[in-house]
C-alpha cells in the first residue's frame, strides 16, 4: 500500500503505508525513545498529532492489555523508518499494523525519519497531512494541507478528557485529578500509595472539587496550547492555597498560568523517554520522560513566592515550580513515566508529604 507523507512547508515522503487506509491531517512532530511505543500511541498529550518515532525499529514486541496509558489511542498517524510484521514477545496480542487498522490510524514506514527529524529540528514542528491507499494526488493534498486551517493549534483538552467523575476507591488521602488527557499510570501511581484517587473533567469547577473534600489535587497531562484552558486556569486560581496541589506535564504549564506567569511554543517540544533535568534544590539531575510542545516563560513568574525549582539541560527551560508558602509545586516532565525512567517516582512520594504536613 502507497503511503505519503506531506509537510505544509511542501516537504514529500513516499514510503509504504500500513494500519489503516485513510487520511489524516494534523501537527508532526518527534519522539526520541527507543521503546514505549504503545504508551505513546495511546498518551491523550499526542491528540491531534502526527508521531514519528526516531528509533529506526519499530513494533518488535507488539501490542498488549496492559500497557495502554489510556481508553483509545489519540494519534492521528505514526511515521517509523521501519515496522515489524512479526513481533516476539510472550505478552504480545497483536501487531502494530493491526492495532493501528483497527483504530483507524494510517503509518507510514520505508521514509528517511533521520531526515524528517532533522527537518522538524530546523524550521520547528509544522502542520502536515498522512495518506495511505493507492493513486494518491500529491498537488491536491498540497492545495488541500495549504487551506487547512490552524493545525495542532486549537484547544484539544475538551476533546480528551472524561465526561463523568470516576474513582479508584482505596484507604489512603483522597486525591482529586484533573483530567486534561491524563495518562493512566498517574491515577494508578497514587492508587499504589494507597489514595483513594477521584477522577474529575477538566471542566469540573473549584466548588464541586472542594465538595468532594479531597486531602490534595492532581492536575494532569493534556495536549494542546495551555492558554486555551481558560475554564481551567480560573478553576486552578481558586483552589491555590485551598489544598496542597501538584502539577504535571499541562497541568503544570495550567499552574504557571494561574500563578500569574505565562507560556509560550517551543521550536519542536519535548518527547522522549531520555532528557535530563536539574533539580536546583539539590542539584541532582535526573533523567526524565517528557511530551510536551509548550513551556512556562521563567521571566514571567511573579517574583516573591514562586520560584523555578528544576531546569532542562539540553535548553534551560522551566521543568518545575514551587511556591515558597504554600503546600504548591509541579513539574512539566512526567514522575509516572510510562515510557521512560522512574527517576522521578519519588514526587508522589513529595506530594504525600505535603499532605501529611497540611493535615498535621
Amino acid at each position: 500500500m502507497q503511503a505519503v507523507l506531506i509537510l505544509e512547508d511542501g516537504t514529500v515522503f513516499e514510503g509504504r503505508g500500513f494500519g489503516a487506509e485513510t487520511e489524516n491531517f494534523g501537527e508532526v512532530v518527534f519522539n526520541t525513545s527507543m521503546t514505549g511505543y504503545q504508551e505513546i500511541l495511546t498518551d491523550p498529550s499526542y491528540f491531534g498529532q502526527i508521531v514519528t518515532m526516531t528509533y529506526p525499529l519499530i513494533g518488535n514486541y507488539g501490542i498488549n492489555s496492559d500497557d495502554f496509558e489510556s481508553r483509545q489511542p489519540f494519534v492521528l498517524g505514526f511515521v517509523v523508518r521501519e515496522f515489524c510484521d512479526y513481533p516476539s514477545n510472550w505478552r504480545s496480542e497483536k501487531t502494530v499494523e493491526q492495532y493501528l487498522k483497527e483504530n483507524g490510524i494510517p503509518g507510514i514506514s520505508g521514509i528517511d525519519t533521520r531526515a524528517l527529524t532533522r527537518r522538524l529540528r530546523n524550521y520547528g514542528t509544522m502542520g502536515g497531512v498522512i495518506v495511505t491507499g493507492e493513486n494518491i494526488s500529491i498537488s491536491d493534498l498540497r492545495m488541500r494541507l495549504n487551506g487547512h486551517p490552524d493545525l495542532g493549534r486549537h484547544d484539544h483538552v475538551l476533546k480528551v478528557t472524561i465526561e463523568e467523575n470516576f474513582t479508584l476507591s482505596n484507604d489512603g488521602f483522597r486525591i482529586v485529578l484533573m483530567d486534561f488527557g491524563a495518562k493512566t499510570n498517574i491515577a494508578d501511581s497514587l492508587h499504589n500509595l494507597g489514595c483513594e484517587v477521584i477522577v474529575v473533567p477538566a471542566t469540573a469547577t473549584a466548588g464541586e472539587i472542594l465538595a468532594l473534600d479531597p486531602d490534595g489535587i492532581m492536575l494532569s497531562n493534556g495536549p494542546g496550547d495551555p492558554a486555551d484552558a481558560e475554564y481551567a486556569i480560573d478553576t486552578v486560581k481558586a483552589l491555590i492555597g485551598r489544598r496542597p496541589v501538584f502539577g504535571i506535564c499541562l497541568g503544570h504549564q495550567i499552574l504557571g498560568l494561574a500563578l500569574g506567569g505565562s507560556t509560550y511554543k517551543l521550536k519542536f517540544g519535548h518527547r522522549g523517554a531520555n532528557h535530563p533535568v536539574k533539580d536546583l534544590a539539590s542539584g541532582k539531575v535526573h533523567i526524565t520522560s517528557q511530551n510536551h510542545g509548550y513551556a512556562v516563560d521563567a521571566g514571567s513568574i511573579p517574583g516573591g513566592d514562586v520560584i523555578v525549582s528544576h531546569i532542562n539541560l539540553n535548553d534551560n527551560t522551566v521543568e518545575g515550580l514551587r511556591h515558597l508558602s504554600l503546600p504548591v509545586f509541579s513539574v512539566q516532565y512526567h514522575p509516572e513515566a510510562c515510557p521512560g525512567p522512574w527517576d522521578s517516582s519519588y514526587l508522589f512520594d513529595r506530594f504525600m508529604d505535603l499532605i501529611k504536613q497540611e493535615r498535621g
